[in-house]
């Protein structure tokens, strides 16, 4: 639960986003004007979501009069070179209008985690922007080291990992310790659509094609000076391979429907979950690009295999979860952690983070129970059968999970519950062969 304090000046719009965000279980102010917020301190909020483009002042002027407080933007279409410039000014995220409820939840949950694993929980904490990823476990310990000792250089990074492992986590740590003055730009290549990919990314000259009404700067554009984080990687276009490979060699790029090439100075950190040597032997994905790519490779390991820090972050996230919410430190008893020490955790940091999170909300009274956390019995009950003792593998698991909910969780729901994208889940039913359901639950 965060406090939210929202600008948008038309009224029907406002009225929507305000309900998309107090489903999210957000306390959520909203105002018309830049005028008005600024009354209420926006400053003390959590998060702050503005339109651009207000009567009165333009939103993105709350960037720098709110403080540490994340800012998100709205843009209509076609104006996404303003979204572009109020990263450049410090925004945190910014959404295209019209998009959907999912991308606005996924935007706030994304900026709120950044902020608060930002945020030391101790107040003693130093400012090592890797103490909130440290680890007891060796391969992580590995991963660690080498994120540190390539920060300071402008090696091109190549992150691996499942979802929910904290790649982009890694990526800000080594940005936060590069020597860079630029802005960390986050892509998730999945995120955005394939006709739109190589514009939203590099940029386009007016008239490139139908609806690009005016010139526009791209992402890369944004990270100019700084560091280009480009998440799920392995989902780019043949096209935009072509172009980033570009864009590395000769330290350049050009819009789309440009003529001349633009000189940019940019550090690139990607990142997958995918196996990218075999889709450069299916042809899916180039190979001088990846070799572009793997100067320094950090793999990043499933949280099943970091032993001792699936209680230490389970603490951490309680304890944050339970100061938000104004209570007392809470203590997990013995059956609750020995049944997080059991579980599989196919959705890594992320799910572990949601059990906790929604355990402590549910929370009455006494230490959090195994009950409370809604994880599984060794009979399977709630679909997630991953004890010890039956088939633990990550893909058995998913399809256990998905066969014996598909029929009542959308694939929005199915995708949540299990931690990983829409797309994600879509590839994993092609490789275990289940199909899509024709026909959906009611939402």
């Amino acid at each position: 639960m965060a406090k939210i304090l929202l600008v948008e000046d038309e009224r029907v719009i406002r009225a929507e986003i305000k309900r998309i965000l107090a489903r999210d279980q957000h306390e959520v102010t909203d105002v018309p004007s830049v005028c008005e917020a600024e009354t209420l301190r926006p400053e003390c909020f959590d998060l702050v979501i503005t339109d651009v483009r207000l009567t009165g002042e333009t939103g993105d002027v709350l960037i720098e009069r709110v403080g540490e407080v994340p800012v998100i933007v709205m843009t209509a279409y076609g104006s996404v070179s303003a979204a572009v410039d109020a990263m450049k000014r410090g925004a945190a995220d910014y959404l295209s209008k019209p998009f959907e409820p999912e991308e606005l939840s996924k935007a706030v949950e994304r900026v709120l985690r950044h902020r608060s694993l930002r945020k030391p929980y101790d107040s003693n904490a130093t400012d090592d922007p890797y103490e909130i990823i440290a680890s007891e476990s060796s391969p992580m310990q590995e991963a660690l080291r080498r994120a540190r000792k390539v920060a300071p250089t402008e090696a091109t990074v190549l992150i691996l990992g499942e979802s929910g492992t904290g790649k982009e986590l890694v990526a800000r740590a080594v940005h936060k310790q590069s020597r860079r003055p630029g802005a960390f730009v986050p892509v998730n290549c999945a995120s955005i659509p394939e006709t739109l990919l190589e514009s939203e990314l590099f940029g386009h000259e007016k008239g490139a094609f139908t609806g690009a009404a005016t010139r526009k700067d791209g992402l890369v554009h944004a990270a100019n000076g700084g560091t280009l984080f480009l998440d799920e990687i392995g989902e780019l276009t043949q096209a935009a391979q072509a172009r980033l490979l570009r864009m590395l060699q000769q330290r350049e790029v050009r819009r789309v429907g440009a003529r001349k090439a633009e000189a940019v100075d940019i550090r690139l950190i990607a990142a997958t979950h995918r196996d990218l040597p075999s889709l450069v032997e299916r042809g899916e994905f180039r190979a001088d690009l990846y070799f572009r790519l793997n100067v320094v490779e950090i793999k990043l390991p499933p949280l099943c295999e970091r032993g001792n820090d699936i209680l230490a972050l389970a603490e951490v996230f309680i304890a944050r979860a339970a100061d938000k919410l104004g209570r007392p430190p809470l203590d997990l008893d013995d059956q609750a952690a020995e049944a997080l020490k059991r579980y599989k955790w196919p959705g890594n940091v992320r799910e572990l983070q949601h059990a906790v999170e929604r355990a402590v909300i549910l929370h009455e009274s006494g230490p959090i129970t195994e009950e409370l956390l809604g994880l599984p019995t060794s009979n399977g009950s709630n679909g997630r059968s991953v004890l010890a003792g039956e088939d633990s593998s990550l893909e058995g698991y998913l399809r256990r999970f998905v066969l014996s909910h598909q029929h009542e969780l959308s694939e929005t729901e199915l995708a949540k519950r299990l931690g990983i994208s829409r797309k994600t889940l879509w590839e994993r039913r092609q490789r275990m062969g289940i199909p899509r359901r024709e026909s959906r639950p009611p939402e």
